[in-house]
């Protein structure tokens, strides 16, 4: 249970960073556009590339020596300062909602939620390499739990800012709000960097 609750807060703390892809979803549920059908293919997707990345390192995992794992774990380390620092960047960052109500057909929204979801190269980032990187040492079956507890994390995260977003609209641009999430995140992704630095001196 505690591999699903890690990798629950884990995956929000990645998800919860504002990107293109998050914006387009609140976008769609301000115009009330295919909320669902939007929130579903991002949920789906982030389920996909998450057991990807767990998949891919559980598999390469067995060829890694001693050299082979600490270069990952110095990448993991990297990524993990640059992604705090870019957090702590954008506590002045302004976010700008569109609030066109442009008519849009269903297959057009899916090929723009699925262009926003696979051509993003911070999903692949967040999802494949970190997660999949962070779980390589889990035995199988917290591994399953750890990538379980980081997809219902994209679910509940996608549907809820999908339906509520006239809701959170209102807070949307409120730096304060913003600023207070990213010091969630900023304090758990520190709180990890500090585990991946000692699993590599034990």
């Amino acid at each position: 249970m505690e591999f699903l609750v890690l990798g629950f807060f884990t995956g929000l703390s990645l998800i919860l960073a504002i990107g293109a892809q998050n914006i387009f979803v609140i976008e769609q549920g301000l115009k009330k556009q295919h909320i669902f059908v939007v929130c579903l293919v991002c949920s789906i997707s982030d389920l996909i590339l998450i057991f990807l990345g767990i998949f891919l390192f559980h598999y390469f995992v067995q060829y890694f020596n001693s050299t082979i794992e600490l270069i990952f774990n110095i990448l993991l380390i990297i990524f993990l300062i640059h992604f705090i620092y870019l957090k702590i960047r954008s506590f002045n960052l302004k976010i700008d909602l569109n609030n066109e109500t442009k008519k849009i057909s269903k297959f057009n929204i899916l090929l723009k939620t699925l262009g926003f979801t696979y051509l993003n190269p911070h999903v692949y980032s967040d999802t494949v390499f970190f997660l999949g990187n962070f779980s390589k040492n889990f035995i199988f079956d917290q591994k399953i739990l750890f990538g379980v507890g980081a997809s219902i994390a994209s679910f509940l995260f996608f549907f809820v800012i999908g339906y509520l977003s006239k809701y959170l609209s209102h807070y949307a641009q409120n730096k304060k709000v913003w600023k207070i999430i990213n010091l969630f995140i900023i304090s758990f992704m520190s709180l990890l960097t500090i585990y991946v630095i000692l699993e590599i001196f034990n």
